[in-house]
């Protein structure tokens, strides 16, 4: 037989100690070390979305600041070639100056005309659409513009007022890029006269939005009320004429002065944030788009520094706190399993006479202040030595440990303790108690100590038996605890002393000790 150990708690037995210790459970530890983690990582996680956010904002009111320098530069411009327009257009609307030689009215009308880098033509056509009058020569050049948009819509619409063209490639210009201005011209009767246009090269815009431009994948978008691409940063092939109306963006742009959004790019698939904007007084709007990847270009270099480390060291404060809460563990166990050892017989399993003690204080101290029974019960093995003699030592604790098994068997209540008192003898502690009932539990131990036949040559009965001492403390009597394991090993000895393998009860002044006889 294997003798066995002594039993190691479980974690619901170590859980008390701790909370009388006011010890942190290992659970606890592991719990806040996760939840510490998890703040650290959180509170990071809002850091670098507050600094997401203020990319965001940074990169739009960048692009907000780029459409407003935009717009303001082409206002000013525009405002002045459109004071040209109207003092032509005046200047044509005076009988006086009508009358005076061409070349004298080309003077008068064309004193006051702007001059800039990039304006290029600026021509009189008559209700034909052929040019009458040049401000870039004094005898007109051949031509006529009938099919040009800026020439139609103002014929067609006697209140369209200043009008923006479409791009359009110059016949008188080498075919330069270039929008027009035009304002109508109307006859004494109110009848279209023809039109007043000044031509602008649309480099004037490319070197504009050349200086403004920002990111490698940056654009700036300047189109008309139809959508018609008047010119776009970076510069493409098929800019010239191309038209937005009927996409996604445009719908955004025109059903507003001003805003923002974002969107994949069709043309290139980037993901830009659009800030678009309406010139005032203008038919045109103006479009500024970051790149996402370049607004968070420099966000996601100190996500990477702030968030790598933070999501690193979380991982090793739960790691340590799993390692520690383990090591505690494993420390709480021993020293409970130290203290269960320190109360527990080594061989059997069952409280030794320290303990033993200790309980039979309590209890007895119980049963004084509660006025119930207190039994107890004295085991011994009978003709021990001769067994130990016989068969060994091995075999002697052997026969110990099933003789205590036995005695912990016929336990069944959760307050029943026994223990090892010494050498081969047991003591069994029954609070609340009477005499039959500890005499019940007594005989289920002799029975079955017995039936499990185990072999002793030089008893009288061929097998191991034990003899047993009940004694009963009388409710009331100012008897010690001492004297109730004085009195129940009195029991026993008179259990031995008349034929052993019996159950004898001790009966206390003016009774003589009962033994109750076993036919076995």
């Amino acid at each position: 037989m294997v003798n066995p150990a002594p039993p190691i708690p479980e974690e619901s037995a170590v859980k008390p100690t701790l909370k009388r210790r006011g010890v942190l459970s290992p659970r606890a530890i592991i719990r806040g070390g996760v939840c510490v983690a998890l703040f650290m990582a959180g509170l990071c996680a809002f850091v670098l979305y507050q600094s997401r956010l203020d990319s965001f904002e940074r990169g739009q009111e960048a692009a907000r600041n780029v459409g407003t320098l935009i717009e303001r530069d082409i206002s000013r411009n525009f405002e002045l070639y459109a004071l040209s327009l109207d003092a032509v257009k005046d200047g044509l609307s005076r009988p006086d100056v009508r009358a005076l030689p061409l070349a004298v009215q080309r003077q008068i009308l064309f004193d006051r005309v702007a001059t800039a880098k990039y304006l290029g033509s600026l021509l009189v056509l008559d209700k034909a659409g052929n040019v009458i009058m040049d401000a870039g020569s004094v005898v007109p050049r051949h031509g006529n513009f009938a099919d040009r948009d800026y020439f139609t819509i103002q014929r067609d619409n006697p209140q369209q007022g200043l009008y923006v063209s479409r791009p359009y490639r110059s016949r008188l210009r080498d075919s330069e890029p270039s929008i027009a201005l035009s304002q109508r011209l109307s006859g004494p009767d109110g009848s279209f006269a023809g039109i007043v246009f000044i031509a602008v090269n649309l480099r004037y815009f490319q070197d504009l939005f050349a200086g403004l431009a920002f990111g490698e994948r940056g654009t700036i978008t300047l189109m008309n009320l139809d959508g018609a691409v008047v010119s776009r940063m970076p510069s493409r092939a098929n800019d010239l004429g191309r038209t937005l109306k009927g996409t996604d963006p445009y719908a955004r742009i025109i059903a507003s002065d001003s805003g923002s959004f974002e969107v994949t790019a069709v043309s290139d698939g980037v993901d830009r944030l659009y800030v678009f904007r309406k010139i005032p007084g203008l038919p045109l709007y103006i479009d500024v788009g970051v790149s996402l990847a370049d607004m968070y270009a420099s966000w996601w270099k100190r996500a990477l520094w702030i968030g790598i480390p933070v999501i690193v060291f979380s991982i090793v404060f739960v790691i340590l706190s799993i390692f520690f809460a383990i090591q505690m563990k494993r420390r709480l166990f021993a020293e409970q399993t130290l203290e269960l050892l320190a109360k527990t017989d080594g061989l059997t399993g069952l409280n030794n006479r320290r303990t033993l003690d200790d309980i039979l204080e309590l209890e007895w101290r119980e049963a004084v202040r509660s006025k119930r029974d207190l039994s107890v019960i004295f085991v011994d093995i009978d003709r021990f030595k001769a067994y130990n003699d016989t068969y060994g030592h091995q075999a002697g604790d052997d026969a110990l440990v099933a003789v205590a098994n036995c005695i912990n068997e016929s336990l069944v209540r959760p307050g029943d303790r026994a223990a090892r008192y010494g050498g081969e003898e047991f003591v069994v502690l029954l609070p609340d108690t009477s005499v039959a009932a500890a005499q019940v539990v007594a005989e289920a131990m002799r029975r079955a100590v017995s039936e499990r036949a185990i072999e002793h040559a030089l008893s009288e009965f061929g097998r191991v038996t034990i003899s047993i001492g009940i004694a009963t403390w009388p409710v009331g009597s100012p008897l010690g605890c001492k004297s109730l394991i004085n009195a129940a090993d009195e029991a026993l000895y008179q259990a031995k002393a008349t034929g052993r393998n019996r159950v004898a009860i001790y009966r206390w002044p003016d009774l003589e000790v009962g033994v109750a006889l076993v036919v076995d």
